[in-house]
């Protein structure tokens, strides 16, 4: 009988457990976590508006539920938490499934000033992250620049034009929700480096931005047609074609008043970020560019401005090394063999990874689904060699010993509760507690 840790609690954590308990009808599973609440990113990186992906909690919920499966949340694994190593004592094999934590950068001029964020800050904030902090993102802000076009950035640009009647029916923590309530923030310009054939939002997302109450989305057709693509998209795949078919939608369109306004912008690089007097940013300068007909663009030598009291960047994600693993920085993921962790190129034994931290932060959510399989499908396949060590046979107590306090699933139950009262003390439906200090206070709940 087989003791498997698996380090994270999200899509790629819930599907290798699954996978585990699917495939060997002996084997059981401890899923580790940091924080004392399950899911990862569909509960902290989804937006709130979207319940039907958030509703994925509940598939996800049936796998933590297992008989042979137990959540252990608060349990860090590194500096400050359980060592890699010790991990590796109390378990016949581990699995991270870690994610990729980190924002990739600009890189440019200005990228710290008072106002510019990432937009994972900004999403976990509104997204009662416990580790979010609340930086005034929406102070004085009349006009907000989100650079990227993939799906994140549509999210944040929908987050900041909506409505309180549109969230107060969402978990959304209530500080968040009354500050972008109170928001004045009318013109939102989301801008890519290239053209509408090459934005990587997917078709349902960008549409959902045409049917926002009081939102205008504004796309320059003579901007948008500097992509040959945008002026004939017969040729391109299927999905890329359905995103270019809704902006050209758009973009016939003629020009109506709204109390506020979406810009989708194409072929600007940003160059450097400016501040005003206070040394707050107040505008991007751009680079026009242009296609080299390569799939690339070039810079022109041509710049403008855009003014903004807001900035979030929304550039992509990169994984973090892990203390006790190898790490390559290139790719930001841990080098495997069909997800076995290598040391000099030697598959390591009892050590594994899914998720983004194995292949990069690409795919969506069921992406993790056959990673998580190959991944378990090798760890089962080394099995008889992994059973042979000497592990506690309950690694709980080994995790005790070295000072945590796990979180079980009874706690997180407890935290539900308190979240659902919250809410309903409020006169919604649900709201999420906020912090470290109310998660974990709820959650002792549990065991009173």
């Amino acid at each position: 009988m087989l003791h498997v840790a698996v380090v994270g609690s999200g899509p790629s954590g819930c599907y290798t457990a699954q996978s585990l308990v699917q495939l060997d009808h002996e084997v059981h599973v401890d899923v580790l976590d940091r924080l004392p609440c399950p899911y990862g990113l569909v509960r902290y990186g989804v937006a709130p508006d979207h319940e039907k992906i958030k509703s994925l909690q509940g598939a996800l919920c049936t796998v933590l539920e297992h008989e042979r499966v137990r959540f252990l949340g608060g349990v860090t694994v590194g500096p400050g938490g359980v060592a890699a190593a010790r991990l590796r004592e109390l378990y016949h094999a581990v699995v991270y499934c870690v994610g990729a934590a980190a924002d990739r950068r600009l890189g440019i001029p200005g990228e710290d000033l008072p106002g510019s964020w990432s937009a994972t800050e900004f999403v976990s904030w509104y997204s009662a992250h416990p580790d979010a902090v609340d930086g005034g993102f929406l102070r004085g802000a009349r006009a907000a620049v989100v650079i990227g076009m993939g799906n994140v950035a549509l999210d944040v640009a929908r987050m900041l034009v909506r409505g309180v009647a549109e969230l107060s029916g969402t978990d959304m923590p209530q500080a968040a929700l009354d500050t972008l309530a109170a928001g004045r923030v009318a013109d939102v310009h989301l801008v890519g480096r290239r053209g509408p054939s090459q934005a990587r939002f997917t078709t349902k997302e960008v549409r959902e931005l045409g049917a926002l109450p009081d939102t205008a989305v504004l796309v320059d057709p003579a901007e948008a047609a500097l992509d040959p693509a945008f002026r004939d998209p017969s040729g391109l795949p299927g999905p890329l074609r359905r995103n270019v078919e809704v902006l050209r939608a758009w973009a016939g369109r003629p020009p109506h008043d709204a109390p506020r306004r979406i810009h989708p912008r194409f072929f600007l690089r940003p160059v450097e970020l400016t501040a005003d007097g206070a040394g707050h940013v107040s505008a991007v300068r751009f680079e026009r560019t242009a296609p080299d007909g390569h799939g690339g663009v070039t810079g022109t030598g041509r710049y403008e401005e855009i003014e903004a009291q807001l900035v979030l960047r929304s550039v992509g994600y990169r994984g973090v090394a892990l203390e006790g693993l190898p790490f390559d920085a290139a790719s930001g993921t841990v080098p495997h063999r069909a997800g076995r962790v290598l040391r000099a190129g030697a598959a390591a034994p009892g050590e594994y990874v899914a998720g983004w931290i194995k292949r990069g932060p690409t795919g969506v959510i069921g992406t993790n689904r056959p990673c998580a399989k190959e991944t378990v499908t090798s760890l089962l396949a080394d099995a008889t060699a992994l059973a042979e060590r000497d592990v506690p046979a309950d690694p709980l107590e080994g995790l005790r010993a070295e000072g945590v306090d796990p979180v079980e699933w009874a706690g997180w139950r407890a935290i539900e509760r308190a979240e659902a009262e919250l809410g309903a003390s409020l006169g919604r439906h649900v709201a999420k507690l906020p912090d470290w200090d109310a998660l974990r206070a709820a959650a002792r709940r549990a065991a009173t």
